[in-house]
């Protein structure tokens, strides 16, 4: 198979739309291009924010974000839990392709990262948070240096108060919130370089509202009495934290030239604010409906859409934006969606497929695991000091049937979404007039063409995923 390719991106032609007037595209000399901030929340769920008009919970940040950018109404995950959707974000593909079907599973080094992608274009990478992709330790292809990154701080699943973190493979115990901590670590990297001449790209993976909620926002106590009062709490510390950055951006004078784009791994923790059935660990719409804003004030992004849009869109509509070419060695399932940011396009084209459950997951604990390994560290023990978590799914590529269909999965080519439950049960519902799922119209006889359509393409999707996870794209790079 090899390592993953590096490859010198060329700038490509300027990439024209318009909002207001204004070209979404950046300029080809890249002192011009914007910087890029991805940020996301762990857990938190479509209706877990004040602007989408939660009953109680306090997000004046993000609601003052929603207000001066570009809000998507309806955001999906590319996975209804964690890890999956970061490698969606990370390839632009869905998750199983690169082997990440579950919490915990690595992704395969092979894999060609926005990170990478863009660092080629010249910009300044960094990652901060939680990534639950791979290792920190620092000789792994599976560390962040592997995906692209510059420089990192980084929990390998959530972390809370007190947490360990490994800062370009050492590890280190910090003392404070967790998510405090991490926005500090992410600021000291805008700093550090927002006077340089490489644009940068930055990705802050927040660990909270993820249980256990022991962190709590600065300010007096929030609703007590309330249900689930430590989660919205954690959404409050997180929201405060968005503020921090927004507000540092406009005093380094970062503002107006930075992408921001917010959202969250997958659906939230209670079912009635998901935005939709069920809520995370669910194909069904709330595991998989999130919060989404996307500001530019350079380009003056402000308004709302109810287009669908993913977190595997992210990678080829950034680009776009960037004015960086494209480079996808691998079949990706997100597309550019800039059109739709700008207002010109006003449907989506390209059909989402979910698929979740194919693997079981696997226990990470942070905490844990960096402890023993910063210990090790201070003894001068000898390497590597986890020799299992260093190049899990490097070296193996298990073979799954071609025909598998294990799990659940979903085919959405709006309004219409077929699912697909441990291979043989169908259900299709019209999201536009049945947004909670709620009436199965897959024995319909009036659907009966729709399903059957819909299920040879989902059924297809699932071969080509199948394939991927095999390490047919790599073999076809090579």
């Amino acid at each position: 198979m090899g390592n993953r390719r590096v490859f010198s991106a060329v700038i490509g032609a300027v990439f024209c739309l318009f909002v207001s007037g204004v070209s979404l595209a950046a300029k080809a000399d890249s002192s011009e291009k914007p910087n890029i901030i991805l940020v996301m929340a762990d857990d938190q769920g479509w209706g877990d924010t004040g602007y989408n008009g939660h009953p109680f919970v306090k997000t004046p940040e993000l609601d003052a974000m929603a207000k001066e950018g570009f809000v998507f109404d309806r955001f999906y995950a590319g996975a209804p839990v964690c890890s999956p959707t970061r490698a969606s974000v990370m390839t632009g593909r869905n998750p199983n392709r690169a082997k990440v079907t579950n919490h915990g599973r690595y992704m395969r080094p092979h894999e060609q990262t926005i990170a990478e992608t863009l660092k080629a274009a010249g910009y300044v990478t960094g990652i901060f948070g939680k990534v639950h992709l791979g290792s920190g330790q620092p000789d792994s292809p599976c560390n962040p240096s592997g995906m692209g990154f510059d420089e990192w701080v980084i929990g390998l699943n959530f972390f809370d108060n007190d947490p360990y973190l490994s800062r370009m493979g050492k590890i280190e115990h910090r003392k404070g919130k967790g998510s405090v901590i991490l926005m500090d670590d992410t600021l000291e990297f805008l700093k550090k370089h927002k006077d340089g001449k490489q644009p940068i790209f930055t990705v802050v993976w927040f660990p909270s509202p993820h249980s256990p909620h022991a962190e709590v926002p600065d300010g007096p106590s929030l609703y007590k009495g309330k249900p689930q009062a430590g989660y919205y709490r954690e959404i409050t510390l997180l929201d405060q934290q968005v503020g921090r950055l927004r507000r540092a951006l406009r005093e380094m004078d970062m503002a107006e030239n930075t992408i921001v784009w917010y959202c969250s791994d997958n659906g939230g923790l209670n079912k009635a604010t998901s935005g939709g059935r069920e809520k995370k660990g669910s194909i069904y719409e709330g595991g998989l409906r999130v919060p989404g804003i996307i500001e530019w004030p350079a380009k003056k992004l402000k308004g709302r859409t109810a287009v669908p849009v993913a977190t595997f869109d992210i990678y080829p509509t950034l680009l776009a934006m960037a004015g960086v070419e494209l480079y996808a060695p691998h079949p990706l399932d997100g597309m550019d969606v800039s059109g739709i940011i700008a207002g010109s396009v006003t449907e989506r084209k390209k059909p989402m497929g979910f698929w979740h459950h194919l693997q079981g997951g696997q226990g990470t604990r942070s905490d844990q695991i960096q402890k023993a390994i910063m210990e090790k560290q201070q003894a001068g023990a000898p390497l590597p000091h986890d020799p299992v978590r260093m190049r899990k799914d490097v070296d193996e590529f298990p073979q799954f049937p071609e025909e598998t269909t294990t799990g659940h999965a979903a085919w959405t080519d709006w309004p219409w979404k077929l699912h697909r439950i441990k291979g043989t049960r169908f259900e299709l519902y019209n999201l536009s007039d049945d947004p909670m799922e709620q009436t199965d119209l897959s024995k319909d006889p009036e659907q009966a063409e729709r399903v059957k359509q819909m299920k040879q393409e989902l059924n297809a999707w699932m071969r080509s995923v199948i394939r991927s996870i095999n390490g047919k794209d790599y073999q076809e790079q090579d």
